[in-house]
């Protein structure tokens, strides 16, 4: 009887790690919410901030910085976040991406100026 239940404990224990372990893979950050950013590229450095609005794994914003304003979109699948914007510089449109790993309060990962420099950020919830 005893080894019966200890069989059980032993179970049950495995199968709520496994289900633990299951929702925190799955359940994606909110970055819904106003972001500050660090950015270092081969073009130089900047400050911008991000306006993000998250639906599900739908992501879209607003940024301003250094190379103006525009409206951003991307997704948020788990801890994984990608998403871009297209700006004019110098008369030439470039497509801006970011692409990093986020938690609720912080995100960081790599950037590319549409192929002209690319770099890394580190972003801070305001």
């Amino acid at each position: 009887m005893l080894r019966v239940m200890h069989c059980s404990l032993r179970r049950a224990v495995g199968i709520l790690a496994a289900a633990v372990l299951l929702g925190t893979t799955v359940m994606a950050v909110d970055l819904t919410g106003k972001w500050v950013f660090t950015v270092e590229t081969s073009a130089g450095s900047g400050s911008p901030t991000f306006t993000f609005k998250q639906d599900g794994e739908k992501l879209a914003g607003h940024y301003s910085g250094q190379l103006g304003e525009a409206d951003l979109t991307g997704t948020v699948k788990g801890s994984d976040v990608t998403f871009s914007f297209t700006v004019a510089v110098e008369g030439n449109t470039i497509e801006v991406t970011y692409t990093g790993k986020a938690d609720a309060n912080a995100i960081k990962g790599t950037v590319n100026l549409g192929g002209v420099a690319e770099g890394t950020f580190t972003g801070k919830r305001q």
